[in-house]
């Protein structure tokens, strides 16, 4: 008899699958690009709770559902852990530039958006 397998898989997009307008619709939300800018600005994949967002666990487990069904991040399972990290090398293969534009852009909306005398943001 063989041990049950239990690792738990969750459904990635194939590189080939992944498709632009799925991409821009999960980067044009908010949270979901605040989470995506965190994990540009980390070299090491982030557990579903570093994040700290202002909608419930409910709605944050469907942010990230969005980012991987679009091909934005991996998730992947360590333990209890749902670790995310960034698809960066798909993307780049498949839209050259597109996240570090995306990226680009959001700091600089970022920095033009704060109050005066607020030296404080996300990078």
């Amino acid at each position: 008899m063989t041990a049950p397998d239990t690792v738990r898989a969750l459904a990635h997009p194939a590189t080939a699958e992944i498709r632009l307008e799925g991409v821009l619709h999960a980067l044009s939300d908010p949270v979901r690009l605040s989470i995506v800018r965190a994990l540009a600005a980390s070299d090491a994949e982030l557990s579903c709770s570093h994040f700290t967002l202002p909608v419930t666990k409910s709605t944050t487990t469907h942010h990230f559902r969005v980012l991987r069904e679009s091909g934005v991040v991996r998730q992947t399972y360590r333990g209890t852990a749902k670790l995310n990290g960034l698809r960066r090398e798909d993307l780049a293969a498949l839209f050259p530039g597109l996240l570090d534009s995306v990226l680009t852009a959001a700091t600089a909306e970022e920095t033009r958006l704060r109050p005066p005398g607020n030296a404080q943001g996300v990078s």
